[in-house]
Formats: structure tokens, C-alpha cells, sequence
């Protein structure tokens, strides 16, 4: 089974493209010395403060007695 002759002439375009846009994201620089001062800073950590992160989950739960779905949310009487 042969392949249609639009995609014989639009295959190696096709690949020739791919390979161009994967071949960018090799081209990243690491940041500057100076950069990695903005990056050091605790507020820019993935698991910033955990036990912070972990109080103020409980107090959320306890205010809206619901848990999980860290989103927006109201109400709740404010008691904690």
C-alpha cells in the first residue's frame, strides 16, 4: 500500500520542521550569576514552607469544614 502523493512531498517539510522546532529547546542559556540571586529567594522555592503550608491548610479546613480543593473559598465562622 502506497502512501498518497501529498504526503510524499510534504513528509520530509513535515520532519524538517519537527526537527528544527525540538532542536530550539536546546539552545537554553543557565542563568547569570546575577540571575540566580532573584532565584535563591525563599518565596521562589517549589515546597516553600511546608509546615507554614500545612497550618494554613488546617486552619482553612477547620474554617470551611471541608477538605482538599485548596481554591477560593468564604464563609465559615472565623472561631480558630
Amino acid at each position: 500500500m502506497s502512501l498518497p502523493s501529498t504526503w510524499r512531498r510534504r513528509a520530509p517539510t513535515a520532519i524538517a520542521a519537527l526537527i528544527a522546532i525540538a532542536s530550539t529547546g536546546c539552545a537554553m542559556q543557565p542563568p547569570q550569576a546575577w540571575e540566580k540571586g532573584a532565584l535563591a529567594r525563599p518565596e521562589m522555592t517549589m515546597g516553600g514552607d511546608v509546615l507554614g503550608d500545612r497550618f494554613a491548610q488546617h486552619i482553612y479546613t477547620s474554617k470551611e469544614n471541608a477538605s482538599g480543593g485548596n481554591g477560593v473559598g468564604g464563609g465559615g465562622c472565623g472561631c480558630n
